[in-house]
C-alpha cells in the first residue's frame, strides 16, 4: 500500500472513531420500532410499498459522491442483526472514490417498518429492485455483508442484467443450515428473541470478533438494546423471528453457480458464525459448520471466475473489524 492510500485509509478510519463517540452518545434509552430518534450518518428516505394488502415503508440512504463523480453507484446490503448505518465508514471511502452509494434498510430491519408478513428473500429483493427504478438507476454494483450477502444473491440471480459487479462480505448461507441446525418453530424463536436483553445482544455480538469485542462496537449494540426496552419490542421480536425462518427455511448455496456477474468474496478467515448455532447439542455436527475458510473457497470455485480475497485473524465483520483491508480489496475490485 502506497503513502497517500495508507494517509486515506488513515484518515477514514479516524473519521469513523470521532464520529463514532457522537453517534453512540446519541443513542436514546428507548427506541421503536424503526429507530425513530435515532440518527443515520446520512439523509433518511424512505419508499412506500404495499405487500399482503398492507402498507408499509422501506428506509433508504441514498449519498452522492463526495469525489469527483464516476457515474456508478454501489447498493450496500446490511446483515441480519445490524441496519445501514453501519456502512458508515464504507460509504465514505465509496463516495471519496467517486460513487454513488445507496444503502437499504430491509423491511423487518433498521428504520424500515417492522411487520407479521411473509418474509422471503425473493420479496426483498423484489423490493429493492423497485428502489433502484425510483430512483432511476439501471445498473449498480452489490455489495452484501452476512444474510445482506443472500439478499444479494438472489437479487443477482433474479435481475443479473442490473449488477454490474456483487461482492460478498462473510455472507452467511454458504451453507444449508438445514442439515445440522435443528428446527424450530416462529413461536419459538419468538419467546426467544423476545428475551433479549443488552447484555444477550452484545454477547451474541461479541462473536463476531475472534480477537476481544471492542467498545467502539456498542454503538451497533445501543440502538438495538434500546428496542428492548420499548413498547414496540413485540414487532421487533417477530420480525426477528420471521427473517430466521426466512435464512433457515430458503437456502441460496445450491445456487451460486448460476451466478454470472463478475464476483468478489471477502472472507474473514477466523469466522465461525452458524445461523442456528445455539440449537445445536452435538458438538460434532458444530464442529463441521461455520468453517469459513473452507467454505470462502467453495463458493468461490461455484462462482465462474470470482476472486477471493481471504483476511487472516478476522471475524464476520471486516468492513468493521480490519476497514483499511475491506476498503483496499474491496476499491480495487470495482476499479
Amino acid at each position: 500500500m502506497n503513502r497517500f492510500r495508507f494517509l486515506l485509509f488513515l484518515g477514514l478510519m479516524l473519521g469513523q472513531v470521532l464520529t463514532s463517540f457522537g453517534q453512540a452518545s446519541q443513542t436514546p434509552a428507548s427506541l421503536n420500532a424503526t429507530l425513530d430518534g435515532y440518527e443515520y450518518p446520512y439523509p433518511v428516505k424512505y419508499l412506500p410499498l404495499k405487500q399482503e394488502h398492507q402498507t408499509m415503508r422501506m428506509a433508504y440512504m441514498d449519498v452522492p459522491a463526495s469525489g469527483k463523480a464516476n457515474g456508478r453507484t454501489v447498493m450496500l446490503l446490511h446483515g441480519k442483526n445490524f441496519f445501514g448505518a453501519y456502512w458508515r465508514g464504507t460509504i465514505q471511502a465509496l463516495t471519496k472514490a467517486g460513487f454513488r452509494v445507496i444503502v437499504p434498510d430491509q423491511i423487518g430491519f433498521g428504520k424500515s417498518d417492522k411487520l407479521a408478513i411473509y418474509y422471503s428473500f425473493h420479496q426483498l429483493a423484489r423490493n429493492t429492485r423497485h428502489l433502484l427504478d425510483t430512483l432511476g438507476i439501471q445498473k449498480t454494483v452489490v455489495v452484501g455483508h452476512s444474510m445482506g450477502g443472500m439478499v444479494a444473491t438472489r437479487f443477482t440471480l433474479m435481475y443479473p442484467e442490473t449488477v454490474e459487479k456483487l461482492v460478498l462480505e462473510n455472507p452467511i448461507g454458504l451453507e444449508d443450515y438445514r442439515l445440522g441446525v435443528p428446527f424450530q418453530s416462529v413461536d419459538q424463536a419468538e419467546a426467544t428473541e423476545l428475551k433479549s436483553t443488552e447484555e444477550s445482544i452484545r454477547k451474541y455480538h461479541g462473536s463476531y470478533y475472534p480477537n476481544g469485542y471492542p467498545a467502539a462496537h456498542d454503538e451497533w449494540v445501543r440502538p438495538l438494546a434500546a428496542q428492548t426496552r420499548h413498547a414496540d419490542f413485540p414487532k421487533v421480536a417477530l420480525a426477528n423471528a420471521l427473517t430466521f425462518e426466512m435464512i433457515y427455511q430458503q437456502p441460496v448455496c445450491y445456487e451460486f453457480g448460476r451466478v454470472t456477474a463478475p464476483t468478489l468474496l471477502i472472507i474473514g478467515q477466523a469466522d465461525r458464525t452458524v445461523v442456528g448455532k445455539g440449537l445445536i447439542k452435538d458438538p460434532k455436527v458444530l464442529a463441521t459448520m461455520g468453517q469459513y475458510p473452507e467454505l470462502g473457497r467453495r463458493t468461490a470455485a461455484q462462482i465462474k471466475g470470482a476472486k477471493l480475497v481471504p483476511i487472516e485473524k478476522v471475524g464476520h465483520i471486516p468492513h468493521l473489524e480490519a476497514p483499511a483491508q475491506f476498503y483496499e480489496a474491496l476499491l480495487s475490485f470495482l476499479r
